[in-house]
């Protein structure tokens, strides 16, 4: 049996992804080869259709590939079943969307606990992780503010914190500045660079090259296979 290195946080072999629509099978993803290791901050380029949706999907543990294998933090888990990945997810994903998904009625400080709570810790551990995931995206002085309260660059740096509050071993951004100006998006990429300068694996889904650019490895999908991978200094433009 196949056993991926000790620093690959993703190692996908082979991964296939098709949907039957009707008569036809859309073939989503053609056999990707790719190797994550700890400590990296990847990002994923490609055209609307080019597969970065169904590969953000499988890599989160959001959905089965149909052949293939991958592996997260050493552990195969392109086999298991929904309550098997939920554990996966919940353990060792951190997600920051685009839309930042907070619940409105309660506090940055709340918010950032949900994933604890669902994890079953003690309220006053709670309070202190939570609490010390908002000093990382410099929102300390910010937790007991609710979703309206904050703007849309802090809404999505309390979206980061929850991300983070489980100590995942893989943070996945999936467009987290596309709701944001340009100015916003910067003060957010920075916070992940720096979250990355820390120790943190990240793979970021972007159609941005300038947000690409944050990054110190660009890979590049199109029509369901990986077309390029390439490293580059954090900070440099990407062609």
């Amino acid at each position: 049996m196949m056993m991926p290195p000790d620093n690959a946080v993703i190692l996908t072999r082979d991964l296939t992804k098709e949907y039957e629509l009707g008569a036809e099978t859309v073939r989503a993803l053609r056999g990707v080869d790719m190797q994550i290791n700890k400590n990296e901050f990847v990002a994923i380029m490609g055209p609307s259709g080019s597969g970065k949706s169904t590969l953000l999907n499988l890599i989160g543990c959001l959905d089965t590939p149909t052949a293939g294998q991958y592996w997260l933090g050493g552990e195969e888990v392109s086999q298991l079943d929904d309550n098997e990945l939920a554990r996966i997810r919940n353990r060792q994903i951190g997600f920051v969307f685009q839309t930042f998904n907070l619940l409105p009625r309660t506090t940055a400080l709340h918010n950032v606990e949900l994933p604890l709570i669902y994890a079953g810790l003690p309220a006053k551990q709670r309070h202190e992780q939570a609490k010390a995931a908002l000093d990382a995206v410099g929102l300390g002085d910010r937790m007991t503010h609710h979703p309206n309260e904050l703007s849309g660059g802090e809404r999505q740096r309390v979206a980061m914190a929850r991300a983070l509050v489980n100590e995942p071993s893989l943070l996945l951004a999936d467009e987290p500045t596309g709701n944001l100006d340009s100015s916003t998006s910067r003060e957010i990429m920075e916070i992940l660079v720096r979250l990355h300068d820390r120790g943190e694996t990240i793979l970021l889904v972007t159609h941005e090259r300038d947000i690409a650019a944050y990054s110190d490895r660009l890979i590049t999908l199109m029509d369901g296979r990986i077309e390029r991978d390439e490293r580059h200094k954090i900070g440099e433009p990407v062609a």
